[in-house]
């Protein structure tokens, strides 16, 4: 175990690996897990429709020419990650992932050390300065070329105090037109009640969770054009046809979107 590691208060980048059916978690974790599943028992296909619109999110940025990533807050590696996906399409993509967990940044180091495409940086992704100046980052992205920032079912932990468009705009403006933004977080539009007690429950963590409305995540996308279908519950991100996203696409819970900067 690495040194250094708060066991005795839940994080959410754990909380989401016990929903995903991974083993990186701890007591507290899944205490804080069995709390969220009862304010929310669609949780387990909350997660899993917010890990699928990655994947998409991921697939259609490298269909536009996309071949290097910044995905913020990662969390812990599980199967699906952002090198998995880009890299089986093109070896040669490039990824740089930001996480301040601890355990999320200790198993990324042990995941990545013989991938030379790949590395991750432990910094709050709410300091953009943080990430945009870390050595890693600076090494493995060329911010001459286009490039997809990712935060994926993690926005909704930047409180509202900290601007979190104006903390979109600072990753924005380093980057060149033709770089895309993939977000998705959690709203209260869809299913209130659940929500509030969700907020509850994730108060007692290190990771408080402030929802949005659509209008609020919409906004986030200023200074890119949204791309066909704009920002919708997860499961109606352009889905694959076949596969089962649910009979109601409102219980996904959180709003997903991709967007192109001009």
């Amino acid at each position: 175990m690495p040194e250094g590691i708060d066991m005795e208060r839940p994080s959410a980048a754990r909380l989401y690996d016990y929903l995903l059916g991974g083993g990186h978690n701890f007591a507290h974790d899944r205490d804080l897990a069995h709390r969220f599943l009862k304010a929310q028992p669609n949780g387990r296909e909350i997660a899993r429709h917010n890990r699928a619109f990655l994947r998409r999110s991921v697939l259609f940025m490298i269909s536009q020419g996309v071949r290097q990533f910044l995905d913020l807050g990662s969390g812990i590696p599980t199967v699906g990650n952002v090198h998995e996906i880009a890299q089986d399409a093109d070896p040669s993509a490039r990824v740089v992932y930001v996480d301040y967990e601890e355990v999320a940044y200790a198993h990324s180091v042990m995941m990545l050390k013989d991938n030379p495409g790949a590395t991750i940086v432990q910094a709050d992704m709410a300091v953009p300065e943080q990430v945009l100046d870390a050595p890693e980052t600076r090494a493995l992205l060329d911010f001459d070329e286009p490039i997809g920032l990712i935060t994926a079912g993690v926005f909704h932990f930047v409180a509202p105090a900290k601007d979190p468009a104006g903390i979109v705009a600072r990753y924005r403006d380093p980057m060149v037109a033709g770089s895309y933004l993939a977000l998705s977080q959690f709203t209260r539009d869809l299913m209130p009640e659940e929500m509030d007690r969700i907020v509850e429950v994730m108060k007692t963590s290190r990771d408080p969770m402030y929802p949005r409305t659509l209008a609020e995540v919409t906004a986030l996308f200023d200074g890119y054009d949204l791309v066909e279908p704009g920002v919708v519950p997860t499961a109606l991100w352009r889905p694959d046809a076949g596969l089962d996203d649910g009979d109601d696409p409102g219980r996904a819970g959180i709003y997903a979107g991709v967007g192109r900067k001009r």
